[in-house]
């Protein structure tokens, strides 16, 4: 039997909505239409605020994966957090168009910011929702204000051996058991929020589409990038080298200021940013775009 078949859809929802269930109250939903299918946003924060898109990572992230943030960036904006197409969580791919490229998820990252009447938008992602922010960014500068990666991969350096060899099996054949151990060897075994662990365990299996992958974005691009850019590094990530991402990123991209979030891994973000690092993000997205 593969993972497929035991997946459960209602106690994934049932783990979904209980992380979601740590939101501020006033939280509303959103269903968009794109070309790739509906995605299914969160949003919370004062309509006439700036507007802040979130994407999570991939895998069983989720949107939900934001509720430490939520509150603190919804003081200063109106925030839209995504569950990824054609990955875990509400959002439902088309079953006839399905996003194969980066240029076709850049496609479905402006329809959605259509859809959602957002011209410009200050954007945020963690993980592979980094790695789609940075391109889409390079790809329709215009729209975006500012741009916000937390401990972002293939961006600026590849993944780390070690960590493709304890991702593999939790990948290929996902397992409640085999998710657990994955985060438990990249985090340290530290101590994650039960709620976010019980969602990642109930996303194994998930009938989700193939993720798009591809290269890093071209480095001519990257320099040519003006617009500011918040890098936070997880200071004990497996994904990749902390440090030579840091260099890489500081060569590459004109206006990035970069942090090291210390005592934290790569899969323990966005939820666990240590205390006293968390302004970064708030203090980054309130100064004036220019």
């Amino acid at each position: 039997m593969n993972a497929r078949e035991t997946y459960d859809a209602d106690n994934f929802l049932v783990a979904y909505d209980k992380v979601m269930a740590k939101w501020p109250a006033a939280r509303e939903t959103a269903t968009v239409p794109t070309p790739f299918g509906t995605t299914h946003v969160n949003v919370c924060g004062p309509a006439g605020r700036p507007p802040l898109v979130l994407l999570p990572g991939g895998g069983g992230a989720t949107s939900a994966s934001w509720y430490a943030q939520a509150a603190a960036l919804s003081r200063t904006h109106r925030v839209f957090a995504v569950d990824l197409i054609g990955a875990p969580g509400r959002s439902v791919p088309d079953r006839d168009r399905r996003a194969r490229t980066v240029a076709d998820l850049s496609a479905w990252l402006d329809a959605l910011l259509d859809g959602l009447g957002l011209t410009e938008t200050d954007l945020g992602g963690h993980s592979y929702g980094a790695w789609i922010a940075l391109h889409h960014a390079v790809r329709a500068p215009n729209r975006v204000r500012r741009l916000a990666l937390l401990d972002p991969t293939q961006c600026f350096t590849g993944l780390s051996p070690a960590y493709l060899t304890h991702a593999l099996p939790s990948l290929l054949r996902p397992t409640p058991r085999r998710v657990r151990a994955f985060l438990e060897w990249e985090t340290r075994g530290c101590t994650l929020d039960p709620d976010w662990l019980a969602l990642q365990e109930a996303a194994a299996g998930f009938p989700a589409l193939r993720p798009v992958t591809g290269p890093r974005p071209a480095p001519d691009a990257l320099r040519g990038l003006n617009l500011p850019v918040l890098l936070l590094l997880a200071e004990n990530s497996r994904t990749h080298n902390s440090s030579k991402a840091a260099a890489r990123a500081a060569a590459l991209l004109p206006h990035v200021v970069t942090t090291v979030l210390e005592g934290v891994s790569h899969h323990a973000l966005p939820h666990a940013i240590p205390p006293g690092t968390d302004r970064h993000l708030s203090d980054f997205l309130e100064r004036p775009a220019g």
